[in-house]
């Protein structure tokens, strides 16, 4: 097979890194043919999240990491996006590194974070390095990643500075023509614990019936029984049920792309979701919660310098919040076209000749224990080959049976929570 340098593939395991990594894709490949690899997992996303999200792949697979090795489609491609997280991408640093030695042509690959990073800078970045291309999506991450690389001995000349590809949409400019709305971004563990998430529940429903004249939305990530990047123990749509009184009329639910939402947003609360920065990029007013503290626990200590922190007390008493200029710069925020550096970066490296064999920052010398532990959680042995499979995964008889039968168990039970808790719920909350 030629090489296809018009192609650009993401490997992607959760809904959300698809809607990164295809972004990313078509900020540095505009013009390429998008092949969409989802790993199965957990988090594997739906078809409605898919759609959601509104980037449509020309090609897809689903399968296995262990499963890429071998791929011919996937190594012709001109770019790949590993949009995974760190231990997967350090996983397939490895196994994809073994299984494209030699060739003539191997991908560009590129690596890097979905969202702000708050936490386990060192380690997440570690499993990156060996990338051809690690995004940093702001100068300040830019500085800090590169002086990291500088210190373990990496050449920090893989980090290349951009900012957040979903970054867009039209300035914000109110309206007359719909109520004020607020529209709170919820993260599925971020609270964690159910009481600090009925807490906040129940201060948005608080807002709502002081502010008739206010439509107030909840922004959801998924319906029930989707799977998202983090697990969501409590989702908000069980929690009505739990509020000291019913919802108020204008305290509804809203699903959907983020930014057509945002379009009808005039502010934006979260604790610390991401969606904090796409709408502090289009000038809508923000707030960042700090009702159960500024902590690193709850990620909204990176907000610190914004200018954007307010609590619902102030959001009830009329508070606007708009970040700092300096602070919003630092972040990547309001860039003209922060993806040039990244598509010169891909040029020169075609340009180059045959690119260099990957080489990841953990090897078996380095960190044997470590790197063998994350291998073998992808499903590759420790050259990087895939493990054989159990003989009854994919298989018929008792196995196939017991699962067949507990999916049945679960289907059943998804169906009666919906029919007895959901739907009256979001019948009562005219779902939006």
């Amino acid at each position: 097979m030629s090489p296809s340098p018009r192609r650009i593939a993401v490997i992607a395991d959760s809904d959300t890194r698809w809607k990164w990594g295809a972004s990313v894709a078509r900020q540095l490949a505009p013009g390429h043919a998008l092949d969409a690899y989802f790993l199965r997992a957990r988090s594997t996303p739906t078809e409605r999240q898919l759609a959601e999200i509104g980037i449509v792949p020309d090609t897809r697979r689903d399968l296995r990491a262990a499963e890429l090795v071998d791929d011919e489609a996937l190594a012709d491609a001109g770019v790949v996006v590993l949009a995974v997280a760190g231990g997967t991408v350090l996983a397939l640093t490895h196994a994809l590194g073994a299984a494209w030695a030699g060739r003539g042509h191997r991908p560009v690959t590129v690596s890097g974070y979905v969202g702000v990073v708050y936490e386990k800078m060192v380690d997440g970045l570690l499993t990156r390095a060996g990338t051809d291309i690690v995004l940093a999506n702001s100068g300040h991450d830019a500085e800090r990643f590169r002086a990291v690389l500088a210190g373990v001995g990496v050449d920090p000349g893989s980090v290349v500075e951009c900012a957040l590809p979903f970054l867009g949409g039209e300035p914000y400019r109110p309206s007359d023509d719909r109520p004020f709305t607020v529209t709170f971004a919820v993260q599925p563990s971020v609270p964690k614990d159910r009481l600090s998430r009925l807490g906040l529940l129940e201060r948005a429903a608080a807002h709502a019936r002081s502010h008739p004249e206010r439509l107030v939305l909840m922004k959801l990530r998924s319906l029930p029984g989707e799977q998202t990047t983090h697990v969501e123990a409590d989702p908000y749509q069980h929690l009505v049920e739990s509020l000291a009184e019913p919802a108020p009329a204008n305290l509804r639910l809203a699903y959907g792309n983020m930014g057509d939402v945002l379009d009808r947003t005039d502010l934006l609360v979260t604790v610390s979701s991401t969606a904090a920065l796409e709408s502090m990029h289009r000038r809508i007013p923000t707030a960042i919660l700090t009702d159960f503290g500024v902590r690193e626990a709850h990620g909204n200590h990176y907000f610190v310098h914004s200018g954007c922190l307010a609590s619902w007390d102030d959001i009830d008493a009329g508070a606007l919040p708009q970040p700092a200029p300096e602070w919003a710069a630092a972040q990547g925020i309001g860039k003209s076209d922060p993806y040039a550096a990244a598509r010169a970066r891909v040029t020169a490296l075609r340009a180059a000749g045959p690119l260099p064999p990957l080489r990841p920052y953990y090897t078996a010398r380095t960190a044997g224990l470590y790197l063998d532990g994350i291998l073998r959680n992808n499903g590759f042995d420790g050259s990087g080959r895939p493990l054989p499979l159990p003989s009854a995964v994919g298989g018929t008889g008792f196995v196939r049976t017991t699962v067949r039968r507990v999916a049945g168990r679960g289907a059943g039970g998804l169906y009666r929570l919906g029919r007895r808790r959901l739907a009256p719920a979001l019948r009562r909350w005219g779902a939006v």
